[in-house]
């Protein structure tokens, strides 16, 4: 398993903190395992860590009922797991279930709220990716309304293909449904589209990234704006 200074570095959030932000940092987490599809929070829990992936990454899925669920975003190495525990509030907001199988730093919430309290850069650094979910989750809200679902697809396998680090991904028909929040038939048809053109190739419940440029290209604007936020908002002033 990776060590605590090499996990610190590999997450993006905690990269090249202050050496007593990064000391006191290593005090209080730890290296943990995340297994694919293990749920660290369901609605309502009580968020007891806060989460920072280093090579697995997590799905928060908001749930209207048994048969109605959509992905609203996604953490990787670049965020971060457990935000609301900077605003005071311990209630878990979606569901997070984890999507690709890796491992995280885990940081017990009390402890991670004092060390907030004497780390001024990690506490600038999440104030600003909590300024990025709140614009990217506005910006999910009108991707779903106004883009087609081959956009759509595109974007998310982008967004999984950047954490997954890998060009094979094992995805069903069946879950993209679910985290798009549309028919399977739709996610076939967009598939479908998507393989004709060269970009990527289905078989089997398994997705291969066959062309980035060509995907980047297929993709709405929200892909491209999504990174653009986040280099600027995470930008050294």
């Amino acid at each position: 398993m990776i060590s605590i200074s090499q996990a610190i570095n590999t997450n993006r959030l905690l990269a090249d903190l202050p050496s007593a932000e990064q000391a006191a940092l290593v005090a209080c987490c730890e290296v943990v395992p995340l297994a694919f599809g293990e749920v660290l929070y369901q609605p309502t829990d009580t968020v007891t860590y806060a989460y920072f992936p280093i090579d697995s990454f997590v799905s928060n899925i908001v749930i209207l009922n048994a048969d109605s669920r959509l992905e609203v975003s996604m953490a990787g190495s670049e965020g971060m797991l457990g935000i609301s525990l900077m605003l005071g509030f311990n209630a878990a907001p979606m569901l997070s279930v984890v999507q690709g199988a890796g491992d995280a730093l885990r940081i017990n919430a009390a402890h991670f709220q004092t060390l907030l309290l004497h780390s001024p850069v990690l506490h600038q650094r999440l104030m600003r990716y909590l300024y990025i979910l709140m614009n990217q989750l506005a910006n999910s809200a009108a991707c779903i309304h106004f883009h087609r679902i081959e956009e759509r697809l595109a974007r998310w396998l982008l967004m999984t293909h950047d954490r997954a680090q890998s060009d094979y991904l094992q995805l069903t028909h069946e879950f993209l449904a679910m985290m798009l929040g549309v028919r399977r038939a739709g996610i076939t048809l967009a598939t479908i589209a998507l393989q004709q053109r060269g970009l990527i190739r289905y078989h089997r419940g398994e997705i291969i990234i066959l062309n980035r440029s060509g995907l980047i290209a297929a993709a709405c604007q929200c892909y491209a704006q999504d990174c653009t936020l986040y280099a600027n908002a995470m930008a050294t002033p």
